[in-house]
C-alpha cells in the first residue's frame, strides 16, 4: 500500500468527522502502533504480515488526520528495544521498512503535491546504508514542504534521545558556542530529534498497554493521553473519533493553550543551533553520496 491513500470513508462517517471538527481538534499527535505481532498470532498468519497491515493501518490513519485537519503526526514505528528481537523478526522490519521508504520515493510526486514533510527521528548509525540513504533522500526530498508533517520514529527511545542530547549541549560548551549558564528547558527542547515538532496535543497507544514503551517522554508532559482497547492493525475511524472526543471533553481542564517560544536573544546560543541544524543536513547527505 501507498503512503498517501484516498478517502475510505463513507458518506456517515465523513458526516461524524466533520460533526468532530467543530470542536478543537488536535493539531500534533503522536501513536504508538502496538499489537502488530498479537495481531498476526490472532489472525494465524506470520509476523510478517502482521507487519505489512501495520504498515497499511498507518497509511489509512494518515488519511484520516488529514481529513480531520490534524496537521503533524508523529509514529513510533521502531525502538531500539526491537533490535532485541529474533534475527529472523529484524531483518524482516528492516526489509519492509527499506521497501517502504523506497515506495515513498517512487511516490514522490504525489507526496510533494499534498505538501507533506517527511522527518525521521531516532539513532539512524544503527541502520543500514541502504536504509539510512533512502530516509535521507526522503527528508531532504521534503524538507521544504509545509502543509502536513510525519515525524517516524525509527531506530528511536527517548532515553537514546536525552542522552544524545545531552552529548550535543556538552560539544557544544566545549567548542566555545555555549555557556554552562545557557543550559535550560528550551535549549534542551532545542537539540531534540523533534526540535521542529510541537508538542504532541495527545499521544494515541493501540493494544490496551498501559505504558509509554520509552517513547517521547520529554515531549508529552501536557499531552492528553487516548489508550485505545485495539490492536493496531484493527484501529479504525471510530476509534480515533472516540479518541479525539475525549480529547475535545477534556480540553478546558487539561489542555493548555501553547504559546510561541520567545526567540533567544543569545547570538551564541542561537549560532550553536544553526550550526547543529547545519551538521543534521550535512550527515544526511553524506548518507546519500
Amino acid at each position: 500500500m501507498s503512503w498517501i491513500v484516498d478517502s475510505s470513508l463513507t458518506f456517515f462517517q465523513k458526516f461524524c468527522v466533520n460533526v468532530i471538527k467543530c470542536g478543537p481538534i488536535p493539531n500534533h499527535i503522536a501513536f504508538i502502533m502496538d499489537g502488530n505481532r498479537r495481531y498476526a498470532s490472532k489472525t494465524k498468519v506470520e509476523k510478517a504480515e502482521g507487519h505489512v497491515k501495520g504498515f497499511d493501518k498507518l497509511a489509512e490513519t494518515l488519511q484520516w488526520c488529514l481529513e480531520l485537519g490534524i496537521k503533524e503526526v508523529t509514529v513510533y514505528a521502531f525502538s531500539i528495544e526491537n533490535f532485541k528481537r529474533s534475527d529472523d523478526e529484524v531483518a524482516t522490519l528492516m526489509k519492509l521498512a527499506t521497501e517502504k521508504f523506497q515506495k515513498l520515493l517512487d511516490e514522490k510526486d504525489r507526496l510533494m503535491a499534498e505538501g507533506v514533510c517527511i522527518r525521521i527521528i531516532g539513532n539512524l548509525s544503527l541502520l543500514s546504508p541502504e536504509l539510512r540513504k533512502l530516509i535521507a533522500e526522503a527528508t531532504l526530498m521534503t524538507k521544504h514542504n509545509k502543509k502536513a508533517f510525519l515525524n517516524v520514529a525509527f531506530a528511536y527511545t527517548s532515553r537514546d534521545e536525552i542522552v544524545s542530547t545531552a552529548e550535543t549541549i556538552v560539544e557544544g560548551v566545549k567548542k566555545g558556542f555555549l555557556d554552562v549558564d545557557n543550559i535550560d528547558e528550551d535549549l534542551f527542547s532545542d537539540c531534540l530529534y523533534t526540535s521542529a515538532s510541537p508538542e504532541p496535543d495527545m499521544i494515541v497507544r493501540t493494544s490496551g498497554e498501559l505504558r509509554f514503551s520509552d517513547f517521547l517522554l520529554w515531549q508529552i508532559a501536557d499531552s492528553h493521553i487516548c489508550f485505545a482497547q485495539v490492536l493496531w492493525p484493527e484501529f479504525c475511524i471510530w476509534h480515533l473519533l472516540a479518541c479525539i472526543f475525549k480529547y475535545q471533553r477534556s480540553y478546558n481542564d487539561l489542555q493548555k493553550c501553547k504559546t510561541l517560544k520567545e526567540e533567544n536573544g543569545n547570538d551564541r546560543v542561537q549560532r550553536f543551533l544553526d550550526e547543529l541544524q547545519q551538521k543534521q543536513l550535512t550527515q544526511l547527505k553524506s548518507f546519500i553520496a
